[in-house]
C-alpha cells in the first residue's frame, strides 16, 4: 500500500470519527436540553426519562425530578456513591422520586414510614448500606413550608427516609418515562 493511500485511508477514518462524535455531542446535548435524562439507578425503571414542566402545585403522588441541596448530608451520600454526578449545584445528578408527604403533614420513622400516622408501604428502613456503614433514620416531624418529603419503594432507595425533607426549590418537573425497562 502506497504512503499517498494510507493516509487518505487515516484521514477518511479520522474524519468518521470526528463527524461520530460531533453527532454523538449533539444528540446528547439536545436531549439535555431537552430535558431528556437517563436513569441508571435500581430506584426506578432504568432507562430514558423527561422532564416534563409541572404546570401546578406539587401533590403526593407526584414522581419528580429534583436537585438534592449542597449539604454535609448529600456531599456524604456523593462520597459513598449514592448519588450521581450532575449538573445540580454541588456537582450532584437529579434524583427520581415519589412525594409522599408535604408541607403540614406528620412523618413518624421507627423501623418504616408512618405519614400522618398512616404506614407507607414498601418504606422499611434499614441500618447499614449495601457495603455495612451506618445510616441513620430522619427523626421524623412536620414537613416545613417549601418542603418535600420523598421516597422510592425500592428497599436499597437512599430517600427522605434517611436525608429527611428537601427543599422543594430544587424540583426541575415530573419523571416521565419515556423508554424504560426494569431488569
Amino acid at each position: 500500500m502506497t504512503t499517498m493511500r494510507r493516509r487518505a485511508q487515516r484521514t477518511t477514518t479520522v474524519r468518521l470519527l470526528t463527524s461520530a462524535t460531533v453527532a454523538l455531542t449533539t444528540i446528547a446535548a439536545l436531549g439535555w436540553y431537552g430535558g431528556y435524562r437517563l436513569n441508571t439507578t435500581p430506584s426506578y425503571p432504568l432507562g430514558l426519562w423527561r422532564i416534563q414542566p409541572l404546570t401546578r402545585g406539587v401533590r403526593v403522588g407526584d414522581r419528580l425530578f429534583i436537585c438534592p441541596p449542597d449539604n454535609n448530608v448529600f456531599r456524604l451520600a456523593k462520597e459513598r456513591s449514592y448519588l450521581r454526578l450532575g449538573l445540580c449545584p454541588g456537582g450532584f445528578g437529579p434524583l427520581i422520586k415519589t412525594v409522599v408527604a408535604t408541607a403540614g403533614q406528620r412523618v413518624g420513622i421507627d423501623g418504616f414510614v408512618t405519614i400522618d400516622d398512616i404506614p407507607l408501604p414498601h418504606s422499611f428502613t434499614v441500618t447499614r448500606d449495601g457495603q455495612g456503614r451506618p445510616l441513620t433514620e430522619f427523626a421524623g416531624g412536620v414537613i416545613p413550608r417549601g418542603f418535600l418529603f420523598l421516597h422510592s419503594g425500592f428497599v436499597g432507595s437512599y430517600d427522605s427516609r434517611y436525608f429527611g425533607p428537601i427543599p422543594q426549590s430544587g424540583m426541575l418537573g415530573l419523571a416521565q418515562e419515556v423508554f424504560t425497562y426494569v431488569p
